[in-house]
Order: C-alpha cells, then structure tokens, then sequence
C-alpha cells in the first residue's frame, strides 16, 4: 500500500512541477525553472514503471505499445535533426515537449490500481485545478490583473496559475474548462449544483480573459463526438438539443452582449475562401515551409526540430536564447519568415484564430509527414486503448481542434493536465463505484471540503 501512495504522490509532484511552475517565477525563481518539468515528468513515468506491478496482460501490452510509439517519435527526432543539422539541444526540447504528454499518460495509466492511492491522486488534481478556476476570478475581480501594465493586453493578464506568460491566458482558460467539463461529467460524488458552479466559473474565466478560442475548440470537439457515436441515436439526440441550446444561448449573446462583441471578430465572410485574408494567413506556413525545401526528404522528415513554427521555433529559442544558444541551439529562416508574414497582415495581431503557427503546422513543418504520422498514431493508441467513455474522448478530440488554432500542442501546462484527466478518467472507470464509495462525500461526511 505504501509504495502504491508513493507512486501516486509521485504523480502529483511531476505534475506540479509544471502546474504551478510559472507562479514560481512570478515569485522571483529565475526563468530556468521552466525547464524543471523536463527532469521530473520523465523521472516519474521511470520510477512508476519500476514501482508498479501490474498483473494485467493488457496493461502491460498497452504501456509497452505507447513507450515504443515514444521511442519511434524520438527516433525521428533525431533524424530530422541529422537531416537539417539541427542542434542536440533542439532534438532533446523538441521531443520533450512533443513526447511528455504521452510520457506522463504513460506513467499515470501505469498506476497501480490501488483505491486509496488513486483517491489521492484524485483528490489532489481537483484541488489543483479548482485552484487554478478560483485564482483566475481573483486575479480579474479583486486584484485587478487586468489593470496591470505588463505589455499585454488587460485580459490577456487573466492567466490563473500560469501568470506570467505569453499564451497564459489562452492556456489558462483551457485547463479551466477542459477540467470543469471533466468535473461535470464524472465526479458523481460532488452535488450537481457545486459542479455546475464550477462549470460557470470557467466559462466567466473564459470570457474575462478573452479566449473565445477555447470555446470554439471544445465546441467543434463536441461536434465531431457526436459524428463519432451516430450509431448511437439516442446519445447523439442528446448531444444535438444540448448542443442546439448552447449554440443558440450563445449566437444571442455574440448579438445582444457587449463583453460576447470580440466573437463578431470572427464574423466577417469577406476574409474567408480561397483569397480571403483570413485563410492565406492561416495557411502561411504551407507555402512557406516548402520554399525552404532542400530534398524530397525534407517532405518526409521536416525541416528540422524548432526550425519552423512549433512552440520551439516560433518563441522558446528566441525567449530562452542566452540559455540555449550556448548549448548549440539552431534557428531556420523559415519561422522568421512566416512571424514576417504575420507582421504584414493586418489579421495578424487579430486573434490567434487566424495564426499560422499552430501545433499541427509545426510538427510537420519540423518533423515532415513521418513526423506527424507518428504523432497521429501516438493519439490513435490512447484514442483506442484508454479514451473509454465520452469524457476522456471529448477531452482528447479537443486537443485535436486546439492543435489548429495554435501552439497549445507544445504547452505542457495545458497537455498534462490533459493527459492526467485521460489517465484518471481510465482508472476512475476501472474502478468504478468502489471509488466512489471509498470518497467521505458518499460516506455522508457534511464538511464542503469533502466536494474537492
């Protein structure tokens, strides 16, 4: 038993470890912190495969399949960077940042099932990221964040847990809702009323920090669920009339609401099709990219990690430069060329909506078709081996719908939380109402304390 404890504690340090990495910062820790989570997610996910003593057959060929399907993606890391002499230090961060969701699925999926270990294991990543919710109103309602001078825009200050950053806001507000759906749909053991509240809270975060994105996201990942389960009519009838509702609460809003008026950004048909502004920025980096072509190898394997526009090439080497370059970090003319290409667009500085550097262009800009073959295939394994139910799969399918808006796909804050949501959801369902019955809320307990 205490081993298992071990392991689930292990869990929830590598998960702080980023979670709470840029309050860390905020704090006066130097910028280099950021990187802790690169040590402590992979030496969890070791320490929990050493640890664990599964007796299941299946388990044990599922965690073997997604850690060579890790190695595979490593592989062609490495490859690309051969190709396109890259530096080792853009292969390592390039596959730690591609390659650590699925390593730290792998290590929560490896848990051993024990109740009292995944009970804190629950426990303590609902406390996380009900935290994170609350936090993120008192930033916006009685610190006033959004008043501070921090070069941004004010409700891009709105960020949670992870001010002070870039993308923080974004970030920020799809973890609130990504987790708040999670809360709704499986924590039976909570009142209705206390996760519904929780859910209305992040959707006012979502507003107050003008992500309108995360909604759009979650919203076409609803969508493509329900194209997933037509065989199941009576499902799908109510995913359609709850979906049918909020879209049309919603299109209200945009209308009537001044704090709704920033979606109407998006409302303009003259900036879509094949001439409109809206699509030939989206779509940059397509025609970029292959100008820089060298080979017909460059189309299988990219042009190289962090040599066009994922997380790393578009912002982390030129944000952590005097850090990185020492350590033989490369840049590629091809993502300066694309940020030229933003600069000149007058959508460019719009919404991230209309951004070329987003997640699934910058794994094939770098890696190639193999690369983002592998990554496919990577998501199909977790798709098919642990996504059970619809909450795990809408989470999973909202990833997909982030990977086209922008570089979320490389942000480990909002990829970890995914992947222990995922990875929880596949115990909690194994475990089922033993679970459930284990938590003090089914055992009557009164005290509020017992919803977290």
């Amino acid at each position: 038993m205490q081993g298992l404890l071990t392991n689930s504690k292990t869990i929830i340090l590598a998960f702080s470890s980023i979670f709470f990495v840029r309050m860390f910062e905020t704090f006066g820790f130097p910028a280099q912190i950021n990187f802790l989570h690169f040590v402590t997610v992979p030496l969890a996910c070791g320490l929990v495969l050493i640890k664990s003593r599964s007796e299941s057959q299946k388990k044990i060929f599922i965690t073997r399949q997604l850690l060579i399907g890790i190695f595979i993606l490593f592989t062609i890391i490495l490859i690309s960077a051969i190709l396109n002499n890259a530096g080792v230090i853009n292969a390592i961060l390039s596959f730690l940042l591609l390659g650590e969701p699925f390593i730290f699925l792998v290590a929560v999926y490896a848990l051993s099932a024990s109740v009292s270990g995944l009970k804190n294991l629950q426990i303590w990543i609902r406390r996380f990221c009900l935290f994170h919710i609350f936090y993120a109103l008192i930033q916006r309602f009685i610190l006033r964040f959004d008043l501070k001078s921090t070069g941004m825009e004010p409700a891009d200050n709105i960020q949670g847990v992870f001010f002070l950053s870039g993308s923080g806001h974004v970030v920020g507000a799809s973890v609130s809702m990504s987790f708040a759906l999670y809360y709704l749909m499986t924590a039976k053991d909570v009142p209705l009323w206390f996760r519904s509240v929780v859910l209305t809270f992040a959707l006012i975060h979502v507003q107050v920090a003008d992500a309108k994105q995360v909604l759009m996201a979650i919203f076409v990942a609803w969508i493509l669920l329900i194209l997933i389960k037509l065989k199941d009519i009576v499902r799908v009838l109510q995913y359609v009339a709850g979906g049918s509702l909020i879209g049309t609460v919603f299109f209200w809003a945009v209308q009537n609401l001044p704090s709704f008026r920033a979606f109407n950004t998006w409302i303009r048909p003259e900036i879509y099709g094949p001439e409109g502004e809206a699509t030939l920025l989206k779509m940059a980096t397509f025609r970029i990219v292959p100008t820089y072509y060298k080979s017909f190898l460059n189309r299988l394997f990219g042009l190289g990690p962090g040599h066009t526009v994922g997380r790393l090439g578009g912002w982390m080497l030129d944000q952590y430069s005097s850090l990185l370059n020492p350590l033989g970090a490369t840049q590629h003319e091809a993502s300066k060329a694309v940020w030229k290409t933003v600069a000149e667009s007058w959508l460019g500085n719009q919404s991230s909506m209309f951004s070329p550097l987003f997640g699934w262009a910058g794994i094939w800009g770098d890696l190639g078709l193999v690369g983002l073959a592998i990554y496919f295939l990577l998501a199909f394994l977790v798709w098919h081996h642990i996504c059970k139910d619809d909450c795990s799969r809408l989470l999973l399918l909202s990833v997909f719908v982030v990977g086209m808006i922008f570089s979320q796909l490389e942000e480990p804050g909002y990829m970890l939380t995914i992947s222990v949501l995922i990875g929880l959801r596949w115990h909690e369902q194994n475990m089922g109402k033993v679970l459930v019955e284990y938590s003090p809320s089914s055992q009557k307990s009164k005290s509020w304390l017992s919803w977290l």
